[in-house]
């Protein structure tokens, strides 16, 4: 039975998830259809854009994603102190960049005089909206009905597009985290559609080794990608918002474990991979098991056995089914 996102989403355990949605009857209405020859490439752009405009508006950064032929990934990290953080007016700014809002609101923006009620009827939407601006349903909800949409639209018919809600794992350590994203960032290779990490359409991945290219200071946040969630650096006691890990040691992993996945089989790891696994504690033969298979190997919640039992209550699993619903990663 489909659980409510509100037992899905808990920001007290972590604000990390990675959510997934797959097109109707698995079709290949995202891009070329083998079988029938019908080409649908362009709708993965659609997909890659609406992710990245929607990053610049919600509260929700996106640290890694993939859009395939059917489906997509994504990882995502709730920022919801920035979404309080927003005055009145931003909130609305933010929400009429999606939607026209109401007249008041409008009214608002434009410096109209306001009454009493009706400033206080402005403030009580835009504490909804904000509410929104962080949640992962409408952030999803953004990208799957607007494609839906624009593709029933293309092909001048009615009907469903995705196959149902999506789906979403809680990413509740830093190694849950790491694994999640290079199994996404790795889609394209265990798909055979490419064979490097840099010349991968769609994916969060192409887009950092471009931009890592650019620049002398790959690791140096502001000459990161600026609508992805960027590395900050080496874990320590005052971490500054961003992926625990510097992006060259990622890029070094990625690449390392992209080419035991291609091969079928462990190769020689480097030292800097060797020292970042030795750093997590992971065996290289678990990580790349883990990497590879992470949607079928874990469920609702990915972590350590400790955090998994921290949080059975938080996401309300019933003792029956917590060995169904959670795995511990790596052991």
């Amino acid at each position: 039975m489909t659980k409510p996102r509100s037992t899905q989403i808990i920001l007290e355990a972590t604000n990390y998830y990675h959510c997934y949605n797959r097109v109707v009857r698995s079709a290949w209405l995202i891009g070329d259809d083998p079988k029938t020859g019908d080409k649908f490439e362009h709708r993965r752009e659609w997909i890659e854009s609406r992710i990245l405009l929607l990053t610049q508006i919600f509260a929700i950064d996106v640290a890694a994603y993939a859009v395939m032929s059917n489906h997509y990934h994504i990882v995502l990290a709730i920022q919801k102190d920035e979404a309080m953080a927003w005055s009145t007016r931003e909130v609305i700014e933010r929400w009429h960049r999606l939607y026209c809002g109401t007249h008041l609101t409008r009214e608002y923006l434009a410096g109209k005089n306001l009454g009493v009620a009706e400033l206080k009827a402005v403030g009580d939407k835009a504490e909804i909206w904000r509410e929104r601006l962080y949640e992962t349903g409408w952030f999803m909800r953004n990208i799957n009905e607007y494609v839906a949409r624009k593709a029933n639209k293309e092909d001048d018919c009615k009907g469903r597009f995705w196959e149902g809600r999506y789906k979403c794992q809680a990413l509740l350590v830093e190694k849950a985290i790491l694994s999640c994203m290079m199994y996404v960032d790795l889609n394209p290779i265990r798909a055979k559609m490419h064979n490097k990490i840099e010349t991968s359409k769609y994916t969060s991945i192409k887009k950092r080794c471009e931009q890592a290219k650019k620049t002398k200071k790959p690791n140096a946040q502001n000459q990161q990608v600026n609508t992805l969630l960027n590395f900050a650096g080496k874990p320590r006691k005052t971490m500054p918002k961003g992926i625990p890990c510097e992006l060259t040691t990622y890029l070094e992993l990625i690449d390392w474990t992209g080419k035991q996945i291609k091969s079928g089989k462990r190769g020689k790891i480097d030292g800097m991979s060797a020292s970042f696994l030795n750093q997590l504690n992971i065996e290289p033969d678990n990580w790349v098991t883990s990497v590879n298979h992470f949607s079928g190997k874990f469920s609702r919640l990915v972590g350590m056995v400790q955090s998994l039992e921290k949080n059975w209550e938080n996401f309300e699993i019933k003792n029956s089914m917590r060995k169904l619903s959670c795995k511990s990663l790596f052991g």
